[in-house]
């Protein structure tokens, strides 16, 4: 099994887990692999550490002090902010997703429920959908506070 970092054109960095390479090029060359975050269908390889297996029966000896601290550029520093990018997108899309399990879609009708609501002609929920720029400015205006969110592709949908 491999595991490769990807990256699509807007450098959101994730994981896939692949059977070999040409099993990669076939999904990338058929359109199957798309970002979680944006869904791009334009998904690249990024850099990859190798992962080398220590023989079981090894033992280390315990680094000096001065060992430690004139280790630098070692993979594992190099992955640290791939890792840091990970984890704030994976952060972000569980916060999508429990958004999107906790509003109600309304779609281009957001602005005048959201007008209605405010003046107490329906009853208040958590909605979510869509509006223009004027309509988030007339909202606005009125004192009706509204937060715009680009929600990612992966979290309207669930996992299989």
């Amino acid at each position: 099994m491999k595991v490769l970092n990807l990256r699509c054109p807007l450098n959101h960095v994730f994981e896939g887990w692949f059977a070999s390479d040409a099993e990669f090029a076939q999904q990338q060359q058929g359109g199957w692999l798309s970002c979680p975050m944006c869904g791009s269908a334009e998904v690249v390889k990024g850099l990859n550490a190798p992962r080398l297996a220590r023989k079981s029966n090894a033992v280390s000896a315990p680094a000096s002090p001065t060992q430690e601290t004139s280790r630098q550029g070692t993979a594992s520093d190099a992955a640290a902010p791939v890792a840091d990018l990970q984890a704030m997108q994976q952060a972000w899309l569980a916060v999508s997703r429990h958004i999107v399990e906790n509003t109600e879609d309304v779609g281009s009708s957001f602005a005048g429920l959201a007008r209605q609501m405010h003046e107490g002609e329906v009853e208040g929920r958590a909605i979510r959908g869509t509006a223009t720029a004027d309509e988030r400015r007339s909202l606005a205006d009125d004192g009706i506070e509204v937060v715009p969110l680009l929600l990612p592709e992966a979290a309207k949908h669930s996992l299989q």
